[in-house]
């Protein structure tokens, strides 16, 4: 009598680990992408998070060798993220470039206490130690005996409006060697050329380049970088602009970069100034001509 064959189950196999993606840089923590919502929570990239993580990485790459520069010459770095938000650009140069050297120092600059409390929450779970945040406005950061009397590198990423002026201030206070800013939403100017709109029509024919509002918008939004550079040019410091993305992934996309040089460009303020006055602005004088 023949026997009868049992089927048997087929093997058990463990889950595969998730493959490495070869966008992550090595070493790259897969907890804070997550938390920065690069990755999705099951460790993957979509279309949006890749975008997100190009535009991370190309920053980066601008930054680097600032960080790379300062800490070859001193041994430390201490970098001060202002209008900081979610600490977002401050997590990531700690982790790609801060986390496995045994100095520097991040701090995060944050005007909204919750904001601030959550970025500590975060970089005690990573065991990020040499990261601080602070909840402080400029006038309060400048003064702070919670930083140092000197930062070596200053960044605002997609700081509001004034904030970015506001980190500007801040920079030069502390005497930052490297000033680094992606300025957002600059309306403080294009509302003063619109309230003078009119006595400006009498006084200049280059008025005609911001008679209609969305011209407004784009050359007070363009006037505030050029002002920014002149000011700081003023200051000892060598400006570059740049794009730092292509204009397909973000339209907030000029990137500012400042070399303390300590050598003011002698007319830089008399430019600034005349602008001022050529374009009817002279009442933001106190703002970008110190």
């Amino acid at each position: 009598m023949a026997t009868r064959k049992v089927p048997r189950d087929p093997p058990r196999t463990l889950p595969a680990p998730l493959a490495p993606l070869p966008e992550i840089k090595p070493g790259q923590s897969i907890e804070l992408l997550r938390e920065l919502h690069i990755l999705t929570r099951d460790g993957k990239l979509n279309q949006d998070s890749r975008r997100k993580l190009k535009q991370v990485y190309h920053l980066y790459h601008f930054i680097e060798p600032l960080l790379r520069e300062v800490m070859d010459a001193n041994g430390d770095l201490s970098l001060a993220d202002h209008g900081a938000g979610k600490s977002y650009l401050g997590f990531i140069l700690y982790d790609l470039f801060l986390k496995d050297r045994q100095s520097g120092h991040v701090f995060g600059i944050e005007t909204r206490a919750e904001l601030v409390e959550k970025s500590r929450e975060l970089a005690a779970r990573l065991e990020f130690e040499r990261m601080s945040f602070l909840n402080l406005s400029v006038e309060e950061s400048i003064a702070s005996t919670a930083l140092p009397d000197r930062i070596d590198v200053v960044t605002a990423l997609h700081a509001c409006n004034t904030a970015t002026d506001d980190a500007i201030r801040f920079a030069l206070q502390k005497q930052a060697r490297f000033i680094v800013l992606v300025p957002c939403c600059q309306a403080e100017v294009a509302a003063v050329l619109r309230q003078n709109k009119n006595d400006s029509f009498a006084k200049t024919v280059l008025s005609e380049l911001w008679r209609h509002p969305i011209h407004t918008r784009e050359f007070g939004s363009h006037l505030t970088n050029v002002l920014r550079c002149l000011l700081l040019e003023s200051h000892g410091y060598q400006v570059t602009v740049t794009e730092l993305v292509g204009w397909e992934h973000s339209m907030k996309n000029e990137l500012i970069i400042a070399r303390r040089q300590n050598a003011p460009r002698g007319n830089a303020r008399d430019r600034l100034e005349a602008i001022l006055t050529e374009l009817n602005l002279q009442e933001l004088k106190p703002r970008f001509a110190y």
